[in-house]
């Protein structure tokens, strides 16, 4: 290893012993020398605080690897389009941390220390901005959606059908992040739950969680008639091209938005793949979209839908529920082998890591193993279904 990532990573380390006081010392030092930047963040910064030493890591510790540090860099610089940043605010950002990281890690800063960070921070800096200027040319940074429809299926979860003002380019099993005018610039990632359509319209699989602000004002506070942002589509959790293996879907919650639009997707195509779809739920009164599931299973003889429940009990909640219970990870080997499948997870992000684990346990090969971990590269997860569904 070279000298520059090895400083690099040395130097890190002592902000990584203060994130809370490094990060507020950095956005203030950013927000006093720079004021103007100020409206292009949040009104509440715990979040971009942690979304900075996120970024951060990810930067500091792919040093030795450029191709993996090249996409992150690529993903992050197209996701700060929707923030309204540009190249000329990336000087002020890189002052800041150069400030920061010159006080924080004062005991093993030099000059050598400065120029290595100096050099990875304007290298980091043009691979974005190219990033971002070569996305502007053919995509915009937000689509203005209307909400036509709002259908409140829980207490806590609702399913929007959105029409965006000009066509919005996706794949199946992509996400999208949305901004509400209740909270602007918070942007949160939720699954498209649909195929493609003539019509152009999306669909979202939205659960309110505690303190979840996004997520808050789409079950609770939105109605028909009113507009979102939509950001661009990302992800990768979209079929293979190539590949004409039956599927296996393993879907969480409202992990089940991206596993619906693949098996839309493949029912437009025709079928030819035998699919098997795992809907995970505490309890039946949390399978929302069962019935919309049995009509699929109904219409294509190629699917098979079983629920898993974890929490029922059985005699009380749900006597006469014909599926699985326990937790999904724990059910996949009552089923034979999926060595053969493509498999594709979809839920919240423990669940997601133990159902990876339990497949390779079970010896599937994990390029076949499907998912997104919503959306680590600049946005929490906790406030939307994380394809993260």
């Amino acid at each position: 290893m070279s000298l520059e990532p090895r400083t690099i990573k040395e130097t890190f380390t002592r902000l990584e012993c203060e994130p809370d006081k490094s990060a507020g010392y950095f956005y203030g030092r950013l927000f006093a020398e720079n004021p103007r930047l100020r409206p292009l963040f949040p009104p509440a910064m715990d979040s971009q605080r942690d979304r900075l030493f996120h970024a951060l890591t990810r930067i500091v510790w792919s040093q030795d690897s450029p191709a993996e540090l090249a996409a992150y860099l690529a993903r992050l610089g197209q996701g700060h389009r929707r923030f309204g940043v540009l190249p000329e605010h990336y000087p002020a950002v890189g002052a800041a941390l150069i400030a920061t990281l010159r006080r924080f890690a004062a005991d093993v800063w030099s000059p050598e220390a400065e120029a290595a960070w100096t050099a990875a921070y304007d290298a980091a800096a043009t691979a974005m901005i190219e990033a971002a200027e070569q996305e502007s040319e053919n995509t915009p940074p937000w689509w203005v959606a209307e909400v036509v429809a709002h259908d409140r299926r829980a207490a806590d979860l609702a399913v929007l059908t959105l029409r965006p003002g000009r066509p919005l380019p996706y794949s199946p099993g992509q996400y999208v992040t949305v901004q509400t005018s209740r909270w602007p610039r918070v942007w949160r990632p939720y699954s498209i739950a649909n195929a493609p359509r003539p019509d152009g319209l999306l669909r979202l699989h939205v659960r309110a969680l505690p303190a979840g602000w996004v997520s808050g004002a789409l079950v609770r506070h939105t109605r028909p008639g009113d507009t979102v942002l939509l950001g661009p589509a990302r992800g990768a959790m979209t079929l293979a091209p190539d590949s004409g293996r039956d599927l296996l879907l393993v879907a969480g919650g409202t992990g089940l938005a991206p596993a619906k639009a693949l098996v839309e997707q493949l029912a437009l195509s025709g079928g030819g793949r035998g699919v098997h779809l795992l809907v995970g739920a505490r309890t039946a009164r949390d399978l929302y979209d069962l019935a919309d599931l049995r009509l699929l299973e109904e219409a294509h003889p190629w699917l098979e839908v079983v629920t898993v429940l974890s929490d029922d009990p059985v005699l009380l909640e749900a006597p006469d529920h014909e599926g699985e219970r326990g937790l999904l990870p724990d059910v996949l080997d009552r089923f034979g082998s999926w060595d053969d499948h493509d498999v594709y997870v979809a839920g919240p992000t423990p669940m997601i890591r133990q159902t990876v684990t339990a497949l390779q346990r079970l010896g599937v090969p994990l390029t076949r193993v499907h998912h997104d971990l919503l959306h680590t590269e600049d946005i929490p997860v906790q406030d939307g279904s994380a394809p993260p569904g």
